[in-house]
């Protein structure tokens, strides 16, 4: 059984996922920043990754991937569709506030192309498309786990803004209800700010997705 621990990282606290395997095989998820922290973390949990996937490009979601690419060699996985927003500050919206230190971090090593299911060691899980927050937003399933690990695009009783480059409100609610609440209701969702929830309590209550539970 694959195990999850959330560390929330980085200027705004965006939640990396560590999704812990059998042997010490770990993937990671959204590494945002705080390298020390989640190398330390790593350590303290005797995991070794063997890749990163990204939900999404923004900087939030990338500012440690640098160091994790440094100290461990794994590759890194991102949507094709945001193939050029690591290494793009305006693209990434680290070039939108002064006050944060620009992110240009080299593109990933492979692109996600589509959805499909994917084998990764001891791990098996499906990839959505969830566009909407962003272009290239990406959903990652493990139905053995009954879990999602879902970016920006859906949290506890609230979705993603669309107010950045490649938002699209009605696109999201398409994704969402698509691609989220169509799993089972008991689904943990694991969002990129904040606590966990579940597909049946975001179909129940969530204000966002009033008539598309």
């Amino acid at each position: 059984m694959i195990k999850f621990h959330a560390l929330p990282l980085g200027p705004v606290q965006a939640n990396c996922y560590i999704a812990e395997g059998e042997g010490g095989d770990c993937l990671v998820f959204d590494p945002g920043g705080e390298p020390d922290r989640l190398r330390a973390e790593l350590g303290r949990l005797g995991l070794r990754p063997l890749a990163v996937y990204l939900t999404h490009a923004h900087f939030d979601h990338i500012g440690a991937l640098d160091a994790l690419r440094a100290e461990y060699g794994m590759p890194v996985h991102l949507h094709g569709q945001e193939r050029d927003w690591l290494s793009e500050p305006m693209l990434n919206g680290s070039g939108r506030y002064p006050a944060l230190p620009q992110v240009r971090i080299p593109g990933p090593d492979f692109l996600i192309e589509k959805e499909e299911e994917r084998s990764e060691g001891p791990f098996r899980f499906s990839m959505l498309h969830v566009p909407g927050h962003s272009p290239g937003s990406v959903a990652f399933h493990f139905p053995a786990e009954g879990v999602v690990v879902a970016g920006d695009a859906l949290f506890q009783g609230s979705i993603g803004r669309t107010d950045l480059p490649g938002g699209d409100h009605p696109l999201l609610i398409r994704s969402i209800h698509d691609k989220l609440l169509s799993l089972p209701e008991e689904t943990v969702v694991l969002p990129g700010h904040g606590g966990p929830t579940t597909i049946g309590d975001e179909m129940a209550s969530n204000p966002f997705l009033n008539g598309f539970g």
